[in-house]
């Protein structure tokens, strides 16, 4: 008479064999990927986490558009510039939809921009970007703000003489700055014990979501829940940024502007104008959450962009010379460099986008959830599948870019030496839900590699050992380093 352990195992093989046959069956209707095995999918095969090398890898045997299982859900992957494209602006309407994956769900519960669908993104996407352009979104009083910060840091770097020193907390306090100050009308001081905490909560959450352990939350959130790890942290922070946010507001709401000032005045205007209105779906859990994307995406990527350009610099200092050698020639005639004159300068101008391409901070959109049934690449995509946008894998296609594989600033220039960008440079990514911030990023990085090139050469230490490996999380950042700027 066979045992109870064994007629416990047989039943258990039974029902893990049953379940594999399903996701066989739910797969075949999928496109092709990597056969999921039960209860984790894919997870094994991609180490537990969604790295760009791994799936470009995968897309040279399954194609560039295949299906990876994280835990029990399926998930769409877009590789390479002709089905990224295809994806966010053939079919920008069709892919707008956002999943409340339990990360995000908790992250933002549905409000906000970010994560937010239907009526109440649209409503809060249009008064976001208004309000950004009431406070000087593409005018030249947003781009005082930001050379003010260029040339404090520029202060910061120089106070150094020439030492090695790790400039990451410093890029971020100039980066916050600009953003603090258009979104709470102030910013934080390096030696601020709130700037410190925030900028520690920030890491937290923004590392977290493309970790391996963000990964697991999201296929076992009701196991992890109950789990001690990273996980746990990001979510403590998460709460104190929130808390943090909701002071601000608070404190907006107990000292009232005669003129709007900055973000939360304006948002708080029209809370009160359309208190009475069912319709309007702005309140202050929306703008709360604004702020929250504001803050981590406004800083995050732009500061990690900046500190990939540093190390660039320093690794290859014939690049590094022949930037400084454009500026210095434009400023014999002109006082400052300002983001217009970004035309004048096309080798700078190639050499900034070289970093975006090269360094992907971004390597992958945010989820997609399709609207409507489409057809992507000849596939047959249903209703409500969740799509996954690879932007590293158009930033590095080998079909695009001259050298992909290498820090090459021809890549954006033509054989005259003039600028050049093509529809496969989609570091914010494109369509529907383009980056709202998109044009202050880019006055940002301008403003500020600019002004860092034009008063210091940048270089390690004899004998510095650099990884440019990067780290992986919901952005790409480099590996902390020591870097010596002196002054030229």
């Amino acid at each position: 008479m066979l045992g109870t352990t064994t007629v416990f195992l047989a039943l258990i093989l039974g029902l893990l064999l049953i379940h594999f046959v399903k996701l066989c069956i739910w797969a075949a209707k999928l496109p092709p990927g990597p056969v999921p095995l039960p209860i984790i999918g894919n997870l094994w095969t991609l180490r537990f986490e969604l790295h760009p090398r791994t799936l470009m890898k995968l897309a040279k045997t399954y194609g560039n558009v295949m299906t990876i299982w994280v835990g029990q859900a399926p998930i769409v992957i877009l590789t390479g510039s002709e089905s990224v494209r295809e994806g966010l602006v053939t079919n920008s309407e069709q892919l707008s939809g956002r999943p409340l994956t339990p990360f995000l769900n908790f992250y933002s519960e549905g409000n906000g921009i970010i994560v937010s669908n239907g009526e109440n993104w649209k409503q809060q996407r249009r008064v976001g970007l208004q309000i950004l352009r009431n406070l000087g979104l593409g005018k030249k009083s947003l781009e005082w703000k930001i050379q003010g910060e260029a040339n404090r840091l520029v202060d910061v770097f120089t106070s150094k003489k020439g030492s090695p020193f790790d400039p990451r907390l410093f890029i971020i306090n100039a980066v916050n700055s600009v953003i603090s100050s258009v979104i709470f009308g102030h910013n934080f001081s390096l030696d601020d014990q709130t700037f410190h905490h925030l900028t520690e909560s920030s890491d937290s959450v923004s590392n977290f979501y493309g970790s391996s352990w963000g990964q697991l939350y999201d296929a076992f959130p009701w196991l992890m829940r109950h789990l001690p790890g990273p996980h746990q942290d990001a979510m403590r922070h998460l709460h104190f940024l929130m808390d943090f946010l909701m002071q601000e507001i608070r404190q907006h709401q107990q000292n009232p502007s005669t003129e709007p000032q900055d973000f939360i005045d304006y948002y708080l205007n029209p809370i009160s104008k359309n208190k009475d209105d069912r319709s309007s779906m702005l309140d202050e859990r929306n703008l709360q959450q604004i702020l929250l994307d504001f803050f981590l995406a406004g800083s995050e990527t732009v500061a990690s962009t900046l500190r990939w350009g540093l190390l660039y610099m320093a690794l290859y200092p014939e690049i590094q010379a022949k930037v400084q050698q454009e500026v210095d020639a434009f400023l014999e005639k002109s006082l400052t460099v300002q983001y217009d004159n970004r035309k004048d300068l096309p080798y700078t101008y190639a050499v900034i986008h070289e970093i975006q391409r090269n360094s992907s901070v971004v390597p992958f959109g945010l989820p997609r959830q399709i609207t409507e049934d489409i057809k992507l690449q000849g596939y047959q995509i249903k209703k409500g599948t969740v799509v996954v946008t690879s932007l590293a894998s158009a930033l590095h296609d080998p079909n695009i870019w001259k050298s992909h594989e290498t820090f090459y600033p021809s890549n954006f220039l033509d054989n005259n030496g003039n600028f050049q960008c093509n529809d496969a440079f989609l570091p914010f990514s494109a369509g529907h839900r383009v980056c709202l911030g998109e044009q202050m990023a880019k006055m940002e990085l301008f403003i500020f590699f600019t002004s860092l090139m034009y008063a210091f050469n940048f270089c390690f230490s004899q004998g510095s050992k650099v990884n440019t490996n990067g780290i992986l999380g919901t952005t790409f950042t480099p590996h902390p380093y020591q870097i010596c700027a002196i002054p030229r």
